[in-house]
């Protein structure tokens, strides 16, 4: 088995070279059966102008749109669009993501939803950027006008973080939302090229649940083998990321990153706050040893259980979208952050979640993962027969057959089957979604701005309703 790597990182060397396969060293060689890429190689390998063609026994691990999930703007679109159609249908479908909007397109809803909430508190973040880099809270329009002329500025001056969010005021006193400005500069974006400069805004969760005082969000990893049909795999390895700084709600703190963003790359910068032994992490399945004793088994039973149907709707509303090539793979890192009430919310979804390890329990746990996600996605056989990928004869509906006839264990190490369509009575490929709801659990459809209601330990088990597109 050859495989390649356009980044070095120790848990998928290892992970390679302790299989005893042969890693492939020449940039332009293209004899690898295994290629772990980054992003941008997979945009230059499925280009419309690449002449590359990949052979029948090659994996990558990257879909060739897996923007349609990652992108934060296009992952709002997308589970939007799948609740309006549950709704159509009749289906209760729980909240997935807080109320959001994409700016500066949508910025007139914006601020009438702003309004009718009062004294809500808003989160907005850029589009394409990470690592918490350009994220502003705002508990009034103004501050958000205030943002607006200090991009505009930045922009002047030609730095990369003014662009879109100046936009939402043009460059001409137009008035905001009605983009009448002649002068402002486009936001339209390609799919393979994202608009960098816009933002969202979401209503920002200030009822977090918290331990010790602090804020959290959780990290977890899925793995997504096949869009047609969907299958999911939850890994139990996960943890939880937490705040340098006790919460509050107090608005001279609403600035304070230390106390609102749960990113790594944020909280590093807490000095000596920051505790590098352990990195500001806990492993997913001592949080829920903890939860257990704080809120009783049955709550924390419900809570993981509402996690991963939150983590299957995700995919089940961008799976229309996404195109299946059966020579991919690809292992998502979801936040998710907890409310006070245990309603898990979605954040954001990354194409590739770090794999740097600053500890021996991250370093330990990253390479079990990724050892487990390959055991998974080539199983014994798997290079010599090319199975998971495409075949130059017999087209379309031999290679869905034999994706429909692929065994996908129950489980294996750390990852655990969420979902697998094949296994739902009565689905359709391409289906737009199951739609699985808590009987008479009250909840809304993604998008209300309504406090959700509050979850009872002994909730009554979840219900299929199917709905087809």
């Amino acid at each position: 088995m050859l495989w390649k790597t356009d980044f070095s990182k120790w848990v998928i060397t290892s992970n390679f070279e302790r299989r005893g396969w042969q890693e492939v060293e020449d940039e332009g060689d293209e004899s690898w059966s295994i290629f772990w890429a980054n992003v941008g190689t997979i945009r230059q390998i499925f280009s419309p102008d690449s002449l590359q063609q990949l052979r029948p026994d090659q994996l990558i691990n990257h879909f060739p749109n897996h923007f349609e999930l990652t992108r934060k703007d296009l992952l709002v679109k997308n589970v939007k669009r799948y609740c309006r159609h549950a709704r159509k249908l009749g289906a209760a479908v729980p909240e997935i993501v807080p109320s959001t909007f994409v700016l500066p397109q949508e910025y007139a809803l914006f601020v009438d939803e702003f309004r009718m909430q009062g004294s809500s508190t808003y989160i907005l973040k850029p589009n394409g950027k990470a690592q918490g880099k350009g994220i502003f809270l705002v508990n009034k329009l103004s501050q958000v006008r205030e943002r607006a002329a200090a991009a505009a500025a930045a922009s002047a001056d030609g730095s990369a973080s003014g662009g879109g969010i100046a936009q939402l005021f043009g460059q001409v006193g137009s008035r905001p939302g009605t983009g009448s400005s002649t002068h402002a500069t486009s936001s339209r974006a390609t799919p393979l090229r994202p608009a960098l400069e816009n933002y969202i805004v979401s209503r920002y969760i200030d009822n977090p649940l918290l331990l010790g005082g602090k804020k959290f969000d959780l990290r977890l990893y899925v793995l997504v083998p096949s869009y047609s049909p969907l299958v999911v795999y939850l890994a139990t390895l996960g943890f939880a990321r937490f705040c340098n700084v006790k919460y509050t709600r107090e608005l001279a703190q609403l600035d304070n990153m230390f106390v609102h963003l749960t990113n790594v790359a944020v909280q590093k910068r807490g000095g000596g706050d920051y505790n590098a032994a352990h990195g500001n992490k806990w492993a997913l399945a001592d949080l829920r040893l903890h939860l257990e004793a704080a809120r009783g088994h049955a709550a924390t039973q419900q809570l993981f259980a509402d996690i991963e149907q939150l983590v299957v709707h995700a995919l089940k509303a961008v799976q229309p979208a996404m195109i299946n090539d059966k020579h991919c793979f690809e292992l998502y890192g979801f936040d998710v952050i907890v409310d006070s009430n245990l309603q898990p919310w979605l954040i954001e979804v990354n194409a590739s979640p770090s794999l740097t390890t600053t500890t021996k329990a991250d370093r330990l746990l990253k390479f079990k993962l990724i050892n487990d996600a390959l055991s998974i996605v080539t199983p014994p056989g798997w290079s010599s027969s090319g199975a998971g990928s495409s075949s130059r004869r017999g087209g379309r509906r031999a290679r869905e057959s034999a994706a429909d006839e692929r065994h996908y264990p129950p489980a294996l190490g750390c990852m655990q089957l969420a979902y697998d369509e094949r296994s739902v009575a009565g689905s359709s490929r391409r289906s737009t979604g199951a739609a699985v709801a808590a009987a008479g659990d009250g909840s809304k459809a993604v998008g209300s701005s309504a406090a959700s209601t509050k979850k009872q330990a002994g909730a009554i088990p979840h219900k299929v309703v199917l709905l087809h597109g």
